[in-house]
């Protein structure tokens, strides 16, 4: 190491590159330009052929190195010659290189084996998946990043077009450009490296965790206005989601349009029959299921119309022409369905500003994890998908529960995991009826579902996503008509809230699990 480190910030010349990419999008492009401009070319494998196609000169890397590319093209670019060739200081270094025949390499054009794309094949095995490790890639390009002063990283195809104006303007490379590029390079290989951590190792949350994602687009703003936003998406990720989706019309959608999309999408996936969620603020203001789609959202939209104005739609059905003209008479921000019937997408039309979002075949759910961001580090958990069913639940009171309305404390137990706790959801003939969600006790939010679903409620399951800690909250449905209750259990005093129940003639049963999403 240097004791005292300078850091050339001049324009450099680029007399020398070396060419080796896996994707050779604008690639040929790109290296006519450096021929014509005079600039000698090193090159290796599938890219050398490419530009030899094109009529390109270019000196094969094992001609330059005299070593041939060995075991199966594993061992082609790890060389004294090469790595001293990029990560020399020509100020400081130029004996060393002309004692060891070494050339100066100013420009590595370099990106990597599509790792995550191979990880994503149905036949991907260790095996496979270790031989689309690029080693000598990744050096190249971390030996031209780091000699930022005297070489230039380049890995992004979309890139190349700078490298020509510049080179054609002015015959050199700024340093400017030069900076930008390593930052850039330096994030390929550290997202690169982070992807194959993630595919190896065993552990869910592993001492090490390690995020990368890659820009999806830019935003407007954020949640208000003065906050700056970016949508970002996990490389290689095909999976049928919000950012995945066909946008069919209307306007960019905004970080706020996504966060909610996103939570519709979630709170939908859960059913198998056809079903309907229309979220506002990432709550489940209405959902609904059934058997007739366009009874489904009738239902589910009429659960809270006042909540639903300017909300998102989701369906788990094609959209049809039916749905379209209803819904064409209100005013929601956006629309999202695996498929929309042409006519459907007709009618979308005359209403420019809505979203249409089609989103696939949804497929089934796959387990991943939240994260958060807290100050000085992140919070990190698997996903609540956790499936109840009949068997799961224990009735605790005198009154045995209908098969109605256990079906119904089913259905809207699903629903429930997709509100703000403390979470209280009233359901009826399969739809929701009444929601209080983000209340800071659970009596407020009992008392907000009850005020939401009226008279609606009279006959309806309440579900709690937490247990009650006091009776007061049963003593506060004793005469809206609720003839069940549904919730984890495991306070202190239960039998308190169990014998409140006993004395208002409502049922309960216990799921002995939460569903609390703060």
């Amino acid at each position: 190491m240097l004791d005292n480190p300078t850091l050339n910030q001049n324009p450099i010349k680029i007399n020398r590159a070396l060419i080796s990419v896996f994707d050779k999008t604008s690639i040929v492009e790109l290296a006519q330009t450096l021929h014509e401009l005079g600039i000698e070319i090193l090159s290796t494998g599938g890219t050398a052929k490419t530009l030899r196609d094109a009529n390109i000169p270019v000196t094969d890397l094992s001609v330059y190195t005299q070593f041939p590319e060995i075991m199966d093209g594993r061992v082609k670019t790890i060389s004294p010659l090469v790595e001293g060739g990029i990560l020399g200081l020509r100020d400081k270094h130029s004996n060393d290189a002309e004692s060891n025949q070494i050339q100066w390499i100013d420009l590595v054009v370099c990106n990597l084996y599509p790792f995550s794309e191979t990880i994503s094949r149905e036949d991907c095995d260790l095996a496979l998946a270790l031989e689309n490790v690029d080693i000598g890639g990744a050096t190249m390009i971390r030996s031209a990043a780091k000699n930022v002063g005297w070489a230039c990283a380049v890995v992004d195809p979309a890139d190349y077009s700078t490298i020509i104006d510049e080179l054609k303007s002015n015959g050199e490379l700024s340093f400017k450009t030069r900076k930008q590029f390593s930052t850039k390079s330096f994030g390929h290989t550290a997202k690169y490296d982070a992807i194959i951590h993630n595919y190896l190792k065993d552990e869910i949350l592993s001492e090490d965790f390690s995020i990368t994602f890659e820009k999806h687009s830019e935003m407007r703003y954020g949640e208000n206005p003065h906050q700056s936003a970016a949508s970002y998406k996990v490389p290689g990720n095909e999976e049928r989601n919000i950012l995945n989706a066909t946008i069919h019309q209307g306007k960019k959608l905004s970080y706020n349009n996504i966060m909610d999309a996103d939570g519709a999408l979630a709170c939908v996936r859960e059913f198998e029959q056809p079903a309907c969620v229309v979220v506002k603020h990432s709550n489940p203001c209405g959902v609904a299921i059934g058997k007739n789609l366009l009874d489904v959202y009738t239902r589910a939209f009429n659960a809270d119309s006042i909540s639903a104005f300017g909300g998102i739609i989701a369906f788990n059905r094609t959209c049809t022409k039916d749905i379209a003209v209803a819904i064409s008479k209100v005013f929601v921000e956006i629309v999202l369905a695996p498929y929309f019937e042409p006519d459907a997408l007709s009618i979308f039309t005359k209403k420019k500003n809505l979203r249409i979002l089609e989103v696939g075949e949804f497929g089934e759910r796959q387990p991943k994890l939240e994260v958060r961001n807290i100050d000085g580090g992140l919070l990190v958990q698997d996903v609540d998908t956790k499936i109840i069913s009949r068997d799961d639940l224990t009735v605790v009171t005198d009154k045995q529960p209908t098969d109605e309305e256990i079906e119904t404390a089913l259905f809207i137990w699903k629903v429930l995991r997709h509100a703000k706790s403390n979470g209280i959801l009233i359901g009826k003939s399969n739809t929701s009826v009444g929601l209080g969600a983000g209340q800071v006790s659970r009596v407020d939010a009992v008392n907000m579902a009850l005020r939401k679903g009226g008279e609606k409620v009279k006959g309806g399951v309440l579900a709690s996503d937490a247990f009650f800690p006091f009776r007061d909250s049963i003593d506060a449905i004793r005469n809206a008509g609720i003839s069940t209750v549904i919730q984890p259990g495991g306070s202190i005093r239960d039998q308190e809230v169990i014998d409140a129940c006993n004395e208002y003639g409502i049922s309960m049963v216990f799921t002995g699990i939460r569903c609390f999403k703060h």
